[in-house]
């Protein structure tokens, strides 16, 4: 006779949503995991750089012991939303004893500066769901000019110009910052991957454009200088083949507007800022001077917000969650509902649903097993349900799915889908291959 179990809905097959979903199994619930692509992963599937298999194939053989769990039943090809298969009170119908948003941030973050949405400006996550073969992105064009603006210094930056270096026909590539070279936001060991297009003898006269600037609030650029100098900074000198572009900065730099002529990008106008100093906080004020940087593309690599077409409470490109509490413990996690000035019953966010933007992989799977403690801890105060029922109640979740037309997508089929796309590979020596459409996963599995 098997344990009485709780039965939880997990919006979102990421990492968050998937170790959520183990985490969950392992304190006694039943999963059903809803997933809006066809194949779960999500960042770890389709955001990770294009090239890094070795790191993507690990994360692959941890998420397939998740989903191969008999506690788990995965159905993917399903959107929750105001406009979805499943809306938010479609959800909470079905009488599950909790509900775990772990949907990330898929809302576009924009800095509402004129002409950023012209034709040739782009956001840096749609343009690595193309590079990734996430569809429906994966079947847009993505026209890159040879010479590219990105507005951003953090990892995503450098993920996008090792695309635009290293994999598309790019001469130059502009990295564009509203603070300073000692506030850059990415990871020394990711910007190894562009290294060696960086043009040092143009990094160095930047440097020395804000020198002035830098030292006003006590930053040495004599340290930076030196850095360049260093042997390991002198790889790209070492490789037999050249990038095909080179990479350059623009410091203390802030975008006003992307600007056009004959409906095509042709500058990004920025003003030039200063920088101030409260404490250890160093911020960028404008000086009110105004220049343009040449460019024939704009990519915003700016961070994300939440979609909020799904229906749960935002506020600032987040999702609401409870005030801070004393009776309120597992306040962090729990949708708040400002309107009626209580949480949302039983519904938790996690992982970038809940901070978006917020670290990597390890930092999305920390945050879905810290939340799920609490959802746990939640449920320990509700009846459980025998196995069967809980089953029976999950069934009767994907039957109400394909009554209002969708097609979800099991775990096997996903297993169909990817034992195709190996053989594909391997038959034309390529180390990875992906279809390209929903379509062709879901023809391929409906034969």
């Amino acid at each position: 006779m098997t344990a009485p179990v709780h039965a939880a809905v997990v919006v979102g097959a990421g990492p968050a949503g998937l170790f959520a979903a183990r985490a969950l199994a392992a304190g006694g619930c039943r999963i059903l995991l809803l997933n809006r692509d066809v194949k779960p992963g999500g960042l770890a599937e389709y955001g990770i750089f294009l090239n890094k298999y070795k790191m993507k194939n690990g994360l692959r053989k941890q998420f397939q012991k998740i989903l191969t769990d008999p506690r788990v039943t995965y159905a993917g090809h399903v959107s929750v939303g105001q406009a979805g298969a499943l809306t938010l009170d479609d959800l909470q119908a079905l009488g599950f004893d909790a509900t775990v948003f772990a949907i990330g941030a898929q809302g576009t973050k924009y800095l509402g500066i004129e002409g950023e949405h012209l034709p040739g400006v782009y956001h840096a996550k749609d343009l690595v769901y193309h590079y990734n073969r996430l569809p429906p992105f994966s079947e847009r064009a993505f026209p890159i000019g040879p010479r590219v603006a990105i507005i951003g210094v953090g990892n995503v930056m450098v993920d996008i110009a090792n695309f635009c270096i290293h994999f598309a026909d790019c001469g130059e590539v502009i990295a564009v910052a509203r603070r300073g070279p000692f506030e850059k936001a990415y990871d020394d060991r990711e910007f190894e991957d562009v290294e060696d297009a960086l043009d040092h003898d143009l990094y160095r006269l930047e440097l020395e454009r804000i020198r002035a600037r830098l030292a006003a609030v006590g930053q040495d650029v004599d340290v930076l200088i030196a850095a360049l100098e260093r042997p390991e900074s002198s790889r790209a000198a070492e490789k037999e083949v050249p990038p095909r572009a080179r990479l350059r900065f623009h410091f203390l730099a802030s975008p006003r507007r992307v600007v056009s002529e004959g409906g095509r990008v042709a500058a990004l106008e920025v003003e030039q800022t200063r920088l101030s100093r409260a404490g250890n906080r160093i911020s960028a004020v404008g000086t009110g001077l105004v220049e343009r940087i040449p460019c024939d593309s704009v990519v915003f690599a700016v961070g994300d917000r939440v979609d909020e077409s799904v229906g749960l409470p935002y506020r600032d490109g987040v999702y609401l969650t409870a005030p801070d509490r004393p009776d309120i413990p597992d306040a962090a996690y729990r949708v708040w509902d400002p309107e009626r000035g209580a949480s949302i019953p039983d519904t938790f966010v996690v992982g970038w649903a809940r901070r978006a933007s917020d670290g990597v992989v390890g930092r999305a799977r920390l945050d879905a097993e810290t939340g799920v403690q609490h959802v746990l801890k939640h449920l320990a105060g509700r009846p459980p349900r025998s196995r069967a029922e809980a089953d029976r109640l999950i069934e009767s979740a994907l039957d109400s799915l394909r009554a209002r037309g969708a097609v979800p997508v099991t775990y096997e089929e996903v297993q169909q889908i990817e034992a195709h796309e190996r053989a594909r590979a391997a038959s034309s020596h390529a180390p990875e291959f992906k279809f390209a459409s929903d379509r062709q996963m879901l023809d391929l599995i409906r034969r």
